[in-house]
């Protein structure tokens, strides 16, 4: 299957490039997650917090049409499917760690201070 890359961007914005595949709320947190070793999806359910069944498999399709993980179906009864990273997707190791790194550092620095995007403030 090939990628789903579709930017025409110029090879100077090769952000966009990036940000087309690996955008999206949970991609990231989930190839974090598959750094570690090979997961079930049920695994994968439970280590993400606040993400839907639905919405993980349809993020977990799209890291596989990109080559980023693999899906590994066994013939068994009932199914067994796990995912790991690949070699594309390992190679994201060092941005997901400092990543992790810095939303810890974030957090640290700014604390309960600031509301989550589109909550309201006291006037």
């Amino acid at each position: 299957m090939p990628p789903r890359i579709t930017t025409t961007a110029p090879d100077e914005c090769m952000v966009e490039a990036a940000t087309e595949v690996l955008g999206g709320k949970w991609k990231l947190v989930i190839l974090r997650h598959l750094q570690d070793g090979t997961r079930r999806f049920g695994e994968l359910h439970r280590a993400i917090p606040g993400v839907t069944a639905r919405m993980l498999t349809r993020q977990l399709r799209e890291l596989e049409a990109d080559g980023l993980i693999e899906r590994k179906v066994y013939a068994e009864v009932p199914p067994k499917v796990e995912y790991s990273v690949t070699p594309i997707g390992a190679s994201l190791k060092e941005i997901t760690d400092r990543l992790d790194a810095w939303g810890h550092w974030y957090r640290a620095q700014v604390g309960d201070r600031q509301p989550a995007a589109g909550t309201a403030t006291e006037a």
